[in-house]
């Protein structure tokens, strides 16, 4: 059963742990496949509906394992990236695909400006009044505040295997980025690369500028292999494995003041 679906014909995000007052915002832009009764499925089979596609398969569980770990709050995305990705502005083709990897997006094709805007006011918008309301909700409290999105990729992309398991990713500001893989040596089992599979050029940075860089926020995009969290146990191992990385990382930008003092 895809995650993240209650409520998603009317509420395109859901917040979870709002009052957690841990170090770090947590953001899952991909949490859901579902596609509201509206777009009539965007016109794929049922596979393609349910496929790495559509979300990210797993990302959703290990960021709420993160969330209770960190004691921090968690916007997440209830309505499919098919849809409209929410880690793309609005003006970006890949906001709303007519063709992912394989797999063409009949409903997305030749929008028309005002099908385009209802995606916009209605799925993207409401993400990321949620998320600065949050930042602004931290900074009011004073909280310390680092922006943490969580993504997964799928193992085998364009018919190419790809040997990375754990991806950090930064834009401009890499100070979170880098003290994280400075510990990567912690998790030898792990292979982990920095902006691998993805990095600024391909675009997947939009949250991070639109919602760390421009905050003053440090942050980092997290992205996992789909096929290590495809099970409860999984999703808690990479989740420990995380944190590994995670907290100390935290705790160092903190000490060397590089954590923003009230978000």
């Amino acid at each position: 059963m895809p995650e993240g679906r209650p409520d998603a014909e009317n509420n395109a995000v859901e917040l979870i742990n709002p009052p957690g007052a841990g170090p770090a915002l947590l953001l899952c832009e991909h949490a859901s496949s579902h596609i509201p009764a509206r777009y009539d499925g965007l016109g794929l089979a049922a596979a393609a509906r349910d496929s790495h596609a559509a979300w990210d398969p797993g990302a959703r569980a290990v960021a709420l394992a993160l969330s209770r770990a960190l004691d921090s709050p968690l916007v997440a995305g209830r309505v499919s990236r098919l849809v409209y990705d929410c880690n793309r502005p609005p003006e970006a083709e890949s906001a709303m695909p007519e063709k992912s990897e394989l797999i063409a997006v009949p409903g997305n094709r030749a929008l028309t400006a005002q099908a385009r805007a209802e995606r916009v006011d209605t799925v993207y918008r409401p993400f990321c009044t949620a998320v600065s309301a949050a930042i602004a909700g931290r900074r009011a409290r004073r909280v310390p505040t680092a922006l943490i999105t969580i993504h997964s990729f799928t193992p085998v992309y364009f018919g190419r295997t790809r040997a990375t398991e754990i991806g950090i990713l930064h834009d401009t500001d890499s100070r979170l980025a880098d003290a994280m893989l400075e510990r990567a040596a912690e998790l030898p089992q792990r292979r982990i690369a920095r902006n691998d599979p993805y990095g600024p050029e391909d675009g997947v940075t939009h949250s991070l500028k639109l919602h760390g860089i421009a905050n003053g926020l440090p942050n980092v995009m997290i992205e996992i292999r789909n096929d290590l969290v495809a099970t409860e146990s999984a999703v808690a191992e990479m989740a420990a494995d995380l944190m590994t990385l995670i907290r100390p990382a935290l705790d160092a930008l903190a000490a060397q003041g590089g954590q923003a003092a009230h978000a």
